[in-house]
């Protein structure tokens, strides 16, 4: 059994490791953290191991770098000597936003393989999107990446240039849909109903229609047009939203995040 190693164990980090606590169990899974609270309290919680980032770059097959885009740069700094040094086969996976393949072999300085992911907080219950590129990895450790990650959502091998422009949907995306949900129960206290419900409902319609637009495969347009009674209450709604822009909102924020994101890889 191989061994799954994760230096950064925050939310994405964590969302992560309980995913692949699901299939590797005990030693085989080494987790690190600054501070070294966060990684012995989960690793506490799922029967792994707690070490430091030099113990699992000098034992681990697969090395999740689940830090931020600011940090990563001395973490590679910190484990390249380590990592340089092994003889046996070893996967490097970055999960930093904005941080190409080319970069992070660049900042090692000698070359290996590297998988790079961007995921998203869903897969902290199972429901995420993780995108995946992959460079000097083989298919058989492709497959058995997929299987460790399998228990937080759906993961496809798109490429790195998807993972720039796909990726900004999936990553930020959670945040925006967080957005309108909590608008849509706003709009609804405004019309009487109370907080509890009306954070509930607007949960609730909003993973409904988008299990509805998955298991249906219909257009999204004609979805629309299915809810829209001709001089109906759903109309006027979708007739103010377009006064309002909610549209070209929705278009600018995922353009904003993707040139950010330009951006935090150039840093």
């Amino acid at each position: 059994m191989k061994k799954i190693g994760f230096i950064g164990t925050g939310v994405m980090g964590g969302a992560l490791a309980r995913a692949v606590a699901k299939k590797v169990s005990g030693d085989g899974l080494v987790l690190s953290n600054l501070p070294s609270t966060l990684s012995e309290e989960l690793a506490k919680e799922l029967g792994c191991v707690s070490a430091d980032n030099k113990t699992v770059a000098e034992s681990c097959d697969f090395i999740f770098l689940a830090v931020k885009p600011n940090v990563i740069r001395s973490v590679i700094a910190e484990t390249a000597p380590t990592l340089k040094a092994r003889k046996d086969r070893f996967v490097v996976v970055s999960v930093a936003a904005g941080i190409t393949i080319q970069t992070v072999k660049e900042e090692f300085g000698f070359e290996l393989p590297v998988i790079r992911i961007m995921p998203n907080t869903p897969a902290l219950c199972g429901s995420g999107v993780i995108l995946a590129a992959f460079d000097g990895v083989t298919d058989g450790e492709k497959a058995e990446f997929f299987s460790y990650l399998s228990e937080a959502g759906v993961c496809d091998d798109v490429g790195e240039k998807m993972i720039e422009t796909a990726g900004t949907l999936t990553g930020c995306g959670p945040a925006f849909a967080f957005v309108i949900m909590q608008a849509l129960a706003d709009g609804a206290v405004a019309v009487g109903v109370d907080r509890a419900h009306a954070v509930k409902y607007a949960e609730l319609t909003i993973e409904g229609a988008a299990k509805l637009a998955l298991q249906t495969g219909k257009h999204l347009e004609k979805l629309k047009d299915e809810v829209c009674s001709p001089g109906g209450s759903t109309i006027e709604g979708v007739y103010a939203m377009e006064q309002a822009g909610v549209r070209a909102a929705m278009i600018d924020a995922v353009i904003a995040s993707y040139e950010k994101n330009l951006k935090l890889g150039k840093k």
